[in-house]
Order: structure tokens, then sequence, then C-alpha cells
């Protein structure tokens, strides 16, 4: 299966999802391309230094979205991308997008949805004083952080501990999770009922 990761900033999940495909715990999959939105993206570094082919698209370069969108499905279709991984993509994709990867979308978000949907969710989480967080990888569809739930795992937040060290396990525990995700799919192990996903 031909996958592509949509990146916008430091890539520690892209590079996370290249090595457990390199070191063969995700099989019959090539990660055929990184495409960012952000020319200064460190990503496109881990790109290069991994040797995975990436893709710049400069979203100034176009007045609407779905023209934005548009340029990114050809670079999908002409690398015969089977699988969008979004990895820090911080851009929220039109319904144009979702409905040309139905159920081929995947996000990954640093809460336990559907608690703290959207930005800065381990901020927002670590502040409210919460004590379990973590992890949630989903299916996109036309909400955001909504779609089926594929996997989560969860994170105790320790009394006194910093927001810096919660940030460190989320991390920690994404980079596990989503190549487990992403192994599931390719697998055809996963069977969408609505708003749930069943691993079979």
């Amino acid at each position: 299966m031909n996958i592509a990761i949509l990146a916008s900033g430091k890539g520690t999940n892209f590079e996370a999802i290249v090595r457990a495909v390199k070191k063969g715990d995700i099989r019959n999959v090539q990660v055929k391309l990184l495409v960012t939105d952000r020319e200064e993206a460190f990503v496109r570094k881990r790109a290069r230094r991994l040797k995975i082919k990436e893709v710049f698209i400069d979203p100034s370069n176009f007045s609407f979205r779905e023209d934005f969108e548009k340029a990114l499905v050809r670079v999908l279709v002409r690398e015969k991308v089977e699988l969008v991984v979004l990895a820090g993509f911080m851009r929220i994709l039109s319904s144009y997008f979702i409905k040309k990867f139905k159920n081929k979308i995947l996000n990954i978000h640093p809460s336990l949805l559907p608690a703290f949907k959207g930005v800065n969710a381990i901020e927002r989480a670590y502040k409210y004083g919460v004590k379990i967080t973590g992890v949630t990888v989903h299916f996109v569809d036309e909400k955001v952080d909504h779609g089926p739930i594929i996997l989560q795992g969860a994170v105790k937040v320790k009394p006194g501990e910093s927001l810096e060290e919660v940030e460190k396990k989320i991390h920690k525990l994404e980079h596990n999770l989503y190549p487990q995700a992403i192994k599931l799919l390719v697998e055809k192990r996963l069977k969408i009922k609505g708003r749930c996903v069943e691993i079979i």
C-alpha cells in the first residue's frame, strides 16, 4: 500500500512511521512521499535524511482552499497514494478532499477524544486538571477531530508533573500508537460500523 504523510511541523510522528516501515513492523507499505504546506517545516529535513520524497505546496499560491486541495490531490494521484496519514498537518481539510479519500485518511490527536478537540489539546487538558489524558488515532470525516476512533492510549498525569513532562509522555505514546493503527488498516483488520471501528 502506498501512503503519503502530510505534516506541517517538526515531524516526529512522520519519522516514527517511516522507521516502523523500514524496520518491517508495518509490512506491504511504502511511504511514497511527505507533503507539507510550510516551507520552513523541520519535517522536510527529516524526509531528506530518511530518503523520502518530499513535496512543498505553498498555500499562498492559491486564492481558495479547494484550489490548494486540488493541487494536493493531483500530487497524491500521480504518486498512486492509497492512504493519507495526517501527522501534525495544520490545515482543516474540506469535504471535497475527504470525499476523494473516503475512509482512507487517518489523523492522530493528543487527547482522549471527544475531550479537548482542536489545537493545544495537551496544554488545555493539563490546565483543566485532568488525571488521565492520552492519544487518539481516528479516521477523518468532515468535522474536526470527530471521525470513528481506531485506537486510544491513556497517560496518567501525576501530581507535580510539568506540562513538558506530560507532553513527552504523550509524544512517546503517539510514536507507538500511530504505527499500530496503520498496521491494522494495511492488514485489513478494521471494519467501520457507524461511529465504531471493529478490530478483527
